[in-house]
């Protein structure tokens, strides 16, 4: 791998190991963190394709691209929740843990990937890796004192069910593998504006909710740009001519060191010293199964 390489693959890493930072910095319910993120990709998805002319895509390929960055959006919904229950550092370590379990799956079932018997005992070893690491990072010393067990189960079971739109934004463009990631970018980023928006206006219903009138829904844009960048240069580190699906897949998770690093420093996230050689140990665990799968 050139060092070119290496850092067009390491762009998405520190474009989405920063998004939830931000949006964990800037604040607001996840009405107005869905809000931010997904207008600020759409910006930057138009911006592109106006810059690189993207023909516009018609019909089903259309359709499964809107549907995966709808089913974005409907994750990240669940994951912006999760946070609410056991913050950044805690709730990322889990999500990216899913991801990574859910894309093995996927290849292992669809796609017909870890043929051997080899790949397959090295593969679920990883996968028990990533269980392992994704517990020891919700681990919690004192639990009468802090969020406690019951609030980080809920929240594990947000990032569960957020799983499902995750799968449903890697899974549908596969339907459709002649549609470019460029020509991808803009029709995903329309369904996740699109699913935030309906979010939007459900919540609106509330007297108490008015999301297009906070402050924070236009200051998570700045976040969405960092989720645009991240999701662009993925696109472009996915490239068979620049590192491969499975190698791009997997420099793109270790956002998960950022990330949660960032909730514990930057959003004060406190940890005590058994709790915070859980978590490393925890994000150590699950980028050495994130390494052995790209491998396989």
């Amino acid at each position: 791998m050139s060092i070119t390489n290496l850092l067009i693959g390491l762009c998405p890493m520190i474009g989405w190991g920063v998004f939830p930072v931000l949006t964990g910095y800037f604040g607001g319910k996840p009405v107005n963190q869905i809000i931010g993120a997904t207008y600020g990709t759409l910006i930057g998805a138009i911006v592109v394709a106006l810059v690189m002319r993207t023909p516009i895509v018609g019909g089903k390929e259309f359709l499964f691209t809107f549907l995966s960055g709808a089913g974005w959006a409907f994750g990240q919904i669940f994951v912006f929740y999760a946070f609410t229950e056991m913050g950044v550092s805690r709730t990322m370590p889990v999500s990216t843990g899913f991801q990574l379990i859910g894309a093995s799956l996927w290849g292992v079932f669809v796609l017909g990937e870890w043929a051997s018997p080899h790949a397959k005992m090295l593969g679920f070893f990883a996968i028990f890796l990533i269980i392992l690491g994704v517990y020891l990072t919700t681990y919690t010393q004192h639990k009468s004192k802090s969020a406690g067990g019951s609030t980080a189960l809920k929240g594990v079971l947000l990032v569960l069910v957020a799983e499902s739109g995750y799968l449903a934004y890697s899974a549908f463009p596969q339907a459709v593998p002649q549609v470019s990631g460029f020509e991808a970018f803009l029709p995903q980023a329309l369904g996740m504006a699109t699913v935030a928006t309906i979010f939007a206006l459900a919540t609106k219903s509330n007297r108490a909710s008015r999301p297009y009138r906070t402050r924070s829904s236009y200051t998570n844009i700045i976040a969405g740009f960092f989720f645009a960048f991240a999701a662009l240069t993925y696109l472009i580190s996915a490239q068979k001519s620049v590192n491969g699906l499975a190698t791009g897949f997997t420099l793109s998770q270790m956002n998960v060191i950022l990330a949660t690093l960032g909730g514990i420093y930057v959003l004060h996230e406190r940890k005590t010293s058994k709790e915070m050689f859980a978590v490393l140990s925890g994000l150590a665990l699950v980028v050495i199964a994130g390494v052995i799968t790209a491998t396989l």
